[in-house]
């Protein structure tokens, strides 16, 4: 079973992710470089305001099933699935900044590098199509000096919250989509475990594939 799931980003979707995760059962450290945000989840209190969302933070941290910090590193070692929701901000041009998304993977290939069980890497956040295959996959495998699919898994799981109504949607999404990378189905059938009480039926389809209809719901 997957015990302990790290969450990289403690912004709305990581926010909304982690205090579900743990309500599910799920052992959750939270990851943001942000002390401000680390510092409130630390007391209990959730970074940003959502319906019911401050009710299961307080919940996760009484119980200690609900940790944060800025050390990715002690995270990676001590989860066994990441979750990666950090922001991808819009340019002034309407590109999206892949900068915290390279930043995120930069930091779990560094760990990834001195960690010797498998570990399952999953997206959530909006990126344009090819972002996976182009800037975190590269930063994984450079960092760790290890290969996707053989060494650690790497999947892509676009939420679909709407703000006001996050924590219903996550239970009762209108679909769940799970984007595969080539011929990595250890990494699916990890999501759908961590899903598997949700009642919408999982779609498994090609990464890239997955990466679009995110992009283009939003």
């Amino acid at each position: 079973t997957t015990a302990t799931i790290s969450v990289f980003g403690a912004g709305y979707v990581g926010c909304v992710s982690a205090a579900c995760l743990v309500k599910d059962g799920y052992s959750v450290i939270a990851v943001d470089p942000d002390t401000h945000k680390i510092a409130a989840l630390r007391k209990g209190k959730a970074p940003i305001y959502e319906p019911e969302l401050d009710d299961l933070v307080a919940a996760g941290h009484k119980s200690g099933a609900l940790t944060a910090t800025s050390d990715f590193m002690s995270a990676i070692l001590h989860s066994d699935v990441s979750f990666c929701c950090p922001g991808t901000p819009s340019r002034e041009d309407g590109s999206l900044d892949t900068g915290y998304v390279l930043a995120v993977a930069t930091q779990i290939g560094e760990a990834l590098r001195v960690k010797d069980d498998y570990h399952t890497v999953v997206f959530r956040s909006t990126i344009l199509p090819g972002t996976v295959e182009q800037v975190a996959i590269p930063a994984l495998e450079e960092f760790s000096g290890k290969k996707v699919g053989l060494d650690f898994g790497v999947a892509y799981y676009p939420e679909f919250l709407r703000e006001g109504t996050a924590i219903a949607d996550y239970y009762n999404p209108g679909a769940i989509v799970f984007g595969q990378y080539g011929d990595d189905s250890r990494s699916i059938e990890i999501l759908k475990r961590i899903c598997a009480h949700i009642p919408a039926i999982p779609h498994v389809i090609p990464l890239r594939s997955a990466e679009v209809v995110k992009y283009a719901n939003n």
